[in-house]
């Protein structure tokens, strides 16, 4: 066994039992908002009157899963793609709701390199679900749901991105 596997130390169950009941509660969240398995692929706009309009985009629809985007419709001048954003990936069957990753180009690997000890893993996975679950109920609070959100035509989708 190399020594680099052998000082690496496994993060308790304990974190990620609380990881895993993160994701149950953001899946509870996202339900309350809409329900995944109904949306059609592609683009979707909720619209609350607020000036901040949410944007879900349906990337994969599975039996089990759907791998979502969700953000608001502004762009980050800098990179001109939506910010803040957050990949969902949804499984149905498990009810558990996981946020992949946050913000373009900023997977775990970005974060913390290729080969980062267990136990961060953990950790950055905590920070991105803890801040998708504040989110989720802050959309809830201003009334983004099933009823606010529509699918958004090709026409507006060009207007919105410039394209």
């Amino acid at each position: 066994m190399s020594s680099s596997v052998a000082t690496r130390r496994l993060p308790s169950l304990d974190r990620f039992g609380w990881l895993m009941a993160l994701y149950a509660e953001n899946h509870v969240r996202l339900r309350r908002l809409f329900n995944t398995s109904d949306l059609a692929p592609g683009r979707h706009i909720s619209s609350v009157g607020d000036g901040l309009d949410l944007r879900v985009e349906v990337l994969l629809q599975h039996r089990y899963t759907t791998e979502l985007r969700v953000s608001y419709t502004m762009v980050d001048p800098v990179t001109g793609m939506p910010d803040p954003s957050a990949y969902l990936r949804h499984y149905h069957d498990a009810n558990q709701l996981e946020a992949t990753h946050c913000y373009i180009g900023r997977r775990w690997q970005d974060v913390l390199g290729m080969y980062p000890l267990p136990a961060a893993l953990i950790s950055h996975r905590l920070r991105m679900n803890t801040f998708l679950g504040k989110w989720l109920e802050y959309l809830a609070e201003r009334g983004h749901g099933e009823g606010t959100l529509r699918l958004e035509s090709e026409s507006s989708a060009e207007i919105l991105t410039g394209a």
